[in-house]
């Protein structure tokens, strides 16, 4: 283990320690205090306090600049600690501020990023408006407008938008303007709160949401309002294109940290299975129809968070190893991970039956968080707009990328320590890619003598059969793409090739723990019971698979559970003493009895 991984999991210990035992109705940041917070639709003030004392700020600014954030890996993997505990307060308090962020790194002046590093190590908000891409009918209505001159406050700003979160405490605004028409239509601008006029600017009412209840949701409008020149970030026209680029970052950092609620979720489920008996050492008690349902749905949540973890991993590393491709994967994580988690909170709701209602106690926290989880989903970035990123470029991967003889990666791509990668580029990051590296590495491990069991040979196999077949089907696309979105094909071949990169990136990951060590992902149980999944979703005739095959699965999340350790790819220690939430309920219901 590097120094560098070694830092990282510092900070990661040093933030669960800091937030203590969720299932502990003492502390004043557990689960029952998100909770009544959350009912009155607030952010938890003692939460927010806790992440300004540990400095969550300095996890969003390059290290050159004063802060911590040398990799988009493990900045997700910090954040994810956050949203743990509530979806709110990381987005308030961490992924809003690095959305805004982002922008300034990858193309502001020396001047713009030395503001935003000060305004954010000191604890300061920032705020991102970025343009609609899709238009609505609401579109004209939605938007910044600005004309530039060469005066001191040339720059007028009108228009409104109408929902951006953390608005009205927010320090700084990166605002992205219509200045044109074309290709060169938008401008970005990052302007201090403080130092616009108050004539010019209306603060709008704060939209009540239905999912991440404590977030500052609010709008602005501009009245002809005067803006300083040196507010411009990068060149003007340039604002679209900037905005493309970075949803490489974007699109890939935050879905990665909201892994975070699913992983709740799942050990709110657990720990109801193993209160009642369906799974651990009660479990004979109970029929065997349940008892089975129970051990393959825990043991399916389980494996489509790996298959999620494990494809956005790729996707924020690949930002670092091959920002030029990085976008594809991106976008993939960003309409793929809704989707498979939607479908897994659904699946683990019938193992809480009619706690899953529960406003208060033990379990509350599973709805809560399956209420937030759409928001991986959300925004100009959201799952509509990744698919129309990745239906144009089918084609022409299909064309060039999707062989044998494609450059495989470096196995850098599926590391899991936070060594190994080389800085942040931003300037490399491009709106189309230019290879499928990933891709690339399936269809060479599917040629290669196989390592493993031949049952894992023939599921590697079919996964990339399944990727030839994709190629084909993407010929009778448009060859350039320009109107594969019009295509209902489109959208179909699009889903599809999620499917089959989330496959690839945990084939990746386990080839790179194979050789790294002996834990369990190491070990094929996982990696076969993913490329299952996968397989099953795409509609592939499978091999005989064994009855048994979800045991090794549901032993791990028994262990896993039981050790207090997130259920990801990354095994993390987490705040808590073992024990089960029913030794801690009863506790808390004998306290409450003797009145205390």
């Amino acid at each position: 283990m590097g120094e560098r991984e070694q830092e990282v999991r510092r900070r990661i210990a040093e933030l669960e320690r800091a937030f203590g035992d969720p299932a502990d109705a003492d502390n004043p940041v557990g689960a029952a205090a998100f909770l009544a917070a959350d009912a009155r639709a607030e952010p938890l003030a003692a939460a927010e306090r806790l992440l300004e004392r540990c400095a969550l700020n300095a996890e969003l600014v390059p290290r050159d600049l004063g802060g911590r954030l040398t990799g988009l890996d493990t900045l997700a993997r910090v954040i994810r600690v956050v949203f743990r505990r509530d979806a709110a307060l990381a987005l308030g308090h961490g992924v809003t501020s690095f959305l805004a962020a982002v922008v300034i790194w990858a193309a502001g002046s020396p001047a713009q990023r030395r503001a935003v590093a000060r305004l954010l190590l000191s604890g300061g908000h920032l705020v991102s408006a970025y343009p609609e891409l899709a238009a609505g009918s609401s579109f004209l209505s939605n938007e910044l407008t600005a004309t530039l001159g060469e005066g001191p406050e040339s720059c007028r700003l009108s228009g409104r938008k109408a929902a951006l979160n953390n608005m009205a405490r927010a320090d700084s605004l990166v605002l992205f303007a219509r200045t044109g028409t074309g290709r060169l239509s938008h401008s970005a601008l990052l302007v201090e709160r403080d130092a616009l006029p108050a004539g010019g600017i209306t603060a709008l009412p704060r939209h009540r949401t239905l999912g991440i209840r404590g977030c500052q949701v609010a709008g602005i409008e501009f009245n002809d309002c005067p803006v300083p020149a040196q507010a411009l970030v990068g060149e003007p026209g340039r604002g679209l294109e900037l905005v493309l680029r970075i949803f490489a970052v974007s699109r890939s950092v935050g879905p990665s940290a909201a892994l975070g609620c699913a992983d709740t979720a799942l050990r709110t489920a657990v720990a109801c299975a193993v209160d009642r008996g369906a799974v651990g050492a009660d479990s004979d008690s109970d029929g065997p129809q349940r008892l089975s349902h129970a051990r393959s749905t825990l043991a399916g949540a389980f494996v489509d968070l790996l298959l999620c973890d494990g494809l956005a991993l790729v996707a924020t590393r690949a930002v670092h190893l091959f920002p030029e491709d990085a976008g594809l994967y991106a976008a993939a994580v960003k309409y793929l991970m809704p989707q498979l988690l939607t479908d897994t909170a659904y699946e683990l709701s019938t193992l809480l039956g009619a706690d899953f209602h529960a406003r208060d106690g033990a379990y509350a926290a599973f709805r809560k968080n399956v209420r937030d989880l759409p928001v991986i989903g959300l925004g100009a970035a959201g799952s509509a707009a990744c698919r129309a990123t990745v239906t144009p470029q089918l084609p022409r991967l299909a064309r060039t990328a999707w062989c044998a003889t494609a450059a495989a990666p470096a196995d850098g791509l599926f590391r899991l320590d936070a060594d190994g990668l080389p800085p942040l580029d931003l300037d490399r990051l491009s709106p189309a890619a230019g290879g499928d590296p990933l891709a690339a590495s399936l269809m060479l491990a599917a040629g290669a003598p196989w390592p493993g069991s031949d049952r894992l040979a023939e599921l590697v196999r079919l996964l990339a059969g399944e990727l030839a077949l994709l190629r084909d089907g993407c010929t009778g696309l448009d060859r350039e793409g320009r109107s594969a979105l019009a295509d209902p094909r489109g959208h179909a071949l699009a889903e599809r090739y999620g499917l089959i990169l989330a496959g690839a990136a945990c084939l990746g990951v386990w080839r790179r723990q194979r050789t790294a060590d002996t834990g369990f992902l190491a070990r094929p149980d996982w990696l076969e019971a993913a490329l299952i999944r996968v397989l099953r979703r795409l509609g592939t005739a499978l091999p005989k698979i064994p009855p048994d095959h979800d045991e090794p699965l549901l032993a791990e999340v028994l262990a896993r559970y039981r050790e207090h350790r997130s259920f990801d790819l990354y095994d993390t220690p987490l705040a808590g003493a073992p024990g089960t939430h029913r030794a801690r309920r009863e506790g808390q219901e004998g306290r409450e009895g003797r009145g205390e």
